[in-house]
């Protein structure tokens, strides 16, 4: 060939642009088990070709104990990140850590956490303390004081990892093409439901029922 280099450069841009038409748009609104849109459900595509994305990049967060809740009330946090909890009530609260769903039957799962935060207190800084989210998968929070404080997080290593918003939608960008399964999490879930076998196309949307029954939250 005369012109080896514009070969390659010829190669690399339809491999590119192969590429970039692979990557799709994914829509999935999920529904609780009355039918009505379900918020922060936890919708993960994993790719049944075995393609693995780059992970996400770790992030700082804070979750807030304010009026006996967790806030927010459901967090999707990288791989790796750093999670700032504080203590906004003027009573003493507990964090309480651990693997969530059928994880925590399994005898290998870490302990998770455990944390004591001091209650505010006029002219003091908020009490807070920091935890590194070191293992993938879903954590649910409580606090040994109050038992109707409850709160989720999701740990994922994968950007095909969101949740679904007000409306029940959650929306993921750059999913490969072809078949793959969606799996979805919610903190009110009782056990772990199969994942959802399905064909992606470059615009795809979904419609997941569930058997969630969200549990009130307080006003």
């Amino acid at each position: 060939m005369k012109h080896p280099h514009l070969a390659a450069g010829l190669i690399a841009a339809a491999t590119l642009l192969s590429t970039a038409a692979q990557a799709a748009t994914v829509q999935v609104t999920v529904l609780g088990r009355d039918g009505q849109p379900l918020p922060d459900a936890v919708v993960v595509i994993e790719s049944a070709s075995g393609i693995k994305p780059a992970a996400p990049a770790p992030v700082s967060a804070v979750i807030h104990q304010q009026k006996m809740q967790f806030v927010p009330a459901t967090s999707v946090l990288p791989l790796g990140s750093k999670v700032t909890f504080t203590n906004l009530d003027r009573w003493e609260h507990h964090v309480r850590g651990r693997p969530a769903g059928l994880a925590s039957l399994n005898p290998g799962a870490q302990p998770g956490f455990e944390l004591r935060l001091d209650g505010r207190v006029d002219g003091r800084e908020v009490a807070g303390a920091e935890v590194i989210l070191g293992q993938a998968g879903a954590v649910q929070l409580g606090c040994h004081l109050h038992g109707s404080m409850r709160g989720f997080i999701f740990v994922a290593d994968s950007p095909w990892t969101v949740k679904t918003d007000a409306s029940g939608v959650a929306t993921l960008q750059g999913v490969p093409e072809g078949a793959a399964r969606v799996r979805v999490v919610h903190a009110d879930q009782i056990l772990d439901a199969p994942p959802l076998a399905v064909n992606i196309t470059p615009v795809t949307a979904l419609s997941v029922p569930t058997q969630v029954q969200p549990r009130r939250r307080r006003p």
